[in-house]
């Protein structure tokens, strides 16, 4: 209960604080990228309840002969690039926490095609709302590992408190401030969390579906996928 007073309280205060920013932004997206301004897409929330994520647009539309997604460093715009570095991709977020879909702090939610890759011991960063910000993201961010990020999602499961909670927060507005671990070494975005990883189960990534796989590999951590060839035709 404490949590979410805390929750409402911030994000209601966040919004008021950066709504002219939040406008501003969404007037420049909508100047370079186009629409719809903000991105939506199924993560997965407490309990691996689904819910739909709201973050900014930070890549174009761009697909090749074939009508598949171009790679994310050839999607990824200037004022894109400059949204992610200062987490301002974020702020949408707010609205997020304010319904009860997210938490300002807790493990980030990840797309839904990730779950059969969790052990179970792993999928216990689900006991808790995901966050804006997490013990993850103050401890190296995209710059470490699956495996690695997964621990200390879980270790903020097992330590939680309202103090714990207070230094993430602090924490990462020195983190965004030096621009620490934006994003995996040789990558605009962090690898797909399914790449040649087997899971829960013990099966391997090439025995799952084709729908699957197909849908986990235009999607990163960040998620943005633009429409196919046919899916612009209907």
């Amino acid at each position: 209960m404490c949590k979410r007073i805390f929750d409402l309280g911030l994000a209601g205060g966040g919004l008021l604080a950066f709504s002219p920013l939040l406008l501003l932004t969404a007037f420049a997206i909508r100047l370079t990228i186009g629409a719809p301004v903000l991105f939506r897409q199924e993560r997965l929330g407490l309990h691996g309840r689904r819910f739909l994520i709201c973050k900014f647009r930070t890549m174009r539309d761009a697909v090749d002969r074939d009508g598949q997604p171009l790679s994310d460093e050839q999607r990824l715009t200037r004022f894109g690039r400059f949204l992610r570095v200062s987490s301002i991709d974020e702020l949408p977020e707010l609205f997020n926490v304010l319904v009860g879909d997210m938490s300002l702090v807790g493990p980030r939610p990840w797309i839904s095609a990730y779950e059969a890759r969790y052990t179970p011991e792993q999928m216990r960063r689900h006991d808790v709302r995901p966050g804006i910000t997490g013990w993850a993201q103050v401890n190296g961010r995209n710059a470490t590992s699956w495996e690695e990020r997964l621990r200390l999602d879980v270790w903020y499961v097992d330590h939680w408190s309202l103090w714990l909670d207070l230094r993430i927060l602090l924490r990462t507005i020195w983190t965004v401030i030096r621009r620490d671990g934006i994003s995996a070494a040789g990558h605009a975005t962090m690898p797909r969390f399914d790449e040649g990883r087997p899971n829960g189960s013990g099966t391997s990534p090439s025995e799952t579906s084709a729908s699957e796989t197909g849908a986990a590999r235009s999607q990163d951590v960040t998620g943005e996928t633009p429409p196919t060839s046919a899916q612009k035709s209907r």
